[in-house]
């Protein structure tokens, strides 16, 4: 009989943020996300000068755990998140730690998307999640494999989930997803008529 397995793996965390470090109260970080884009003037001059969709202060403010107890609290639960599955993906840190690198809020509006893409100076990319209406777009995750598939034929739709080229993430509010910060990833088209609203961030080797 054959012997077949899976090799290289490509590991997913999904938890609820409120497994680890302090409380947060869904309702207060979005009331401060949305007066934080209100306030942010270079981030929403920044928005409209390259066609972003909604809301994202990834290009205006790099210290909103410093200006903001609430994200300071969130920032002691990814650290507890990420440690977390950094000791399943059996990382070697070597006695170092993997550290915030950056932090930012996503306002989506309806009709807004964010483009395949990847974070490649960073070790664990990941989102929290604060506002999820009907309607708001999953995550979308491609096979990392898929340049190199040049003639493989297309999977069955009814195929073994570790087998098929994208899958969808459709999380709750107060879920937080981790990857490694290679694995492509997207926002399809929000179809819900209010925002989508979360935070991502990323963590380096220190």
């Amino acid at each position: 009989m054959a012997d077949i397995e899976s090799l290289f793996v490509t590991r997913l965390y999904r938890a609820a943020l409120s497994e680890h470090g302090p409380k947060i109260d869904p309702v207060e970080m979005e009331a401060s996300c949305f007066s934080i884009a209100e306030d942010d003037e270079a981030g929403q001059e920044w928005c409209e000068e390259n066609g972003y969709p909604g809301y994202t202060s990834y290009a205006s403010l790099t210290d909103l755990p410093w200006r903001f107890p609430i994200f300071g609290d969130l920032v002691k639960s990814l650290d507890a998140h990420v440690a977390a599955f950094a000791e399943d993906l059996e990382f070697d840190l070597d006695g170092r730690k993997l550290v915030l690198e950056d932090l930012w809020i996503n306002i989506l509006p309806e009709g807004g998307m964010h483009a395949s893409h990847i974070h490649p100076h960073s070790v664990i990319s990941g989102t929290t999640y604060v506002s999820m209406p009907d309607g708001a777009s999953a995550l979308k995750l491609e096979d990392p494999r898929s340049a190199r598939m040049m003639a493989a034929p297309v999977r069955k739709k009814d195929g073994r989930r570790e087998l098929q080229p994208f899958i969808y993430m459709k999380p709750a509010v107060g879920d937080v997803l981790l990857w490694e910060s290679w694995l492509r990833h997207e926002v399809p088209m929000n179809m819900a008529e209010d925002e989508r609203v979360s935070v991502s961030f990323n963590y380096r080797w220190e």
